[in-house]
């Protein structure tokens, strides 16, 4: 693994300026990548990867949705189920989102976060998308994103639906260990998730909140 030096300092500026891309189009998206990538990165602290990895994990979560901009927000933000056409589209966001950071991949921090951000969908079952990955093919650092995105998902408050208390959110998650979510990370999860502090991430502004979340 590279060390924590191979992250160039103006990373955090290049993900400042397409990040603000999607915070003009979607806010609500953009506030979920941000609370996706603090959780992903005390998720990775958690389960005793590095600081590097924890940083690769922390840039993952919040670029994992970015290529939600080529998605029509209607299909976003529909109220009900997506049909079968919708859903194919919606499930194309993980590719757009590695389209997106890909011209940052000729230095090698970004080329190692490409296949954690198009990962981040995959289920150890098999089932996930897009690619299909099962068991430990798939990325630790995307299988930290998946149990971290579907909390948060699940937890806060769509224009559509109530968010669910944290015991309802566990348990699901629980349920799904083995199947969707790495059981290990999710045990890691649910015994760590409580003691972490409320996010504020959201209230800030890049690039200070990624400098300062060492």
């Amino acid at each position: 693994m590279s060390s924590w030096g191979d992250i160039p300092s103006w990373a955090y500026d290049a993900t400042e300026a397409l990040m603000q891309s999607l915070k003009v189009v979607d806010p609500g998206t953009y506030a979920h990548c941000l609370r996706v990538g603090e959780m992903s990165r005390k998720l990775a602290r958690d389960a005793g990867l590095n600081e590097y990895e924890q940083k690769m994990a922390e840039f993952s979560g919040i670029f994992h949705d970015i290529g939600k901009l080529g998605i029509d927000p209607e299909i976003i933000g529909k109220p009900g189920k997506l049909d079968p056409r919708e859903m194919d589209i919606m499930k194309s966001h993980p590719i757009m989102s590695e389209q997106i950071v890909r011209p940052l991949a000729t230095n090698g921090f970004f080329r190692e976060i490409l296949p954690i951000i198009r990962g981040h969908h995959e289920r150890v079952d098999g089932e996930g998308y897009p690619d299909k990955l099962i068991g430990d093919k798939i990325h630790v650092l995307s299988r930290v994103i998946l149990i971290v995105d579907t909390y948060d998902a699940m937890s806060q408050t769509r224009a559509y639906r109530k968010g669910l208390p944290d015991d309802i959110v566990y348990a699901e998650l629980k349920r799904c260990a083995g199947t969707q979510f790495d059981p290990q990370l999710v045990r890691t999860f649910l015994q760590a998730h409580k003691t972490w502090s409320v996010l504020e991430t959201e209230k800030e502004t890049f690039p200070h909140f990624l400098k300062n979340s060492a």
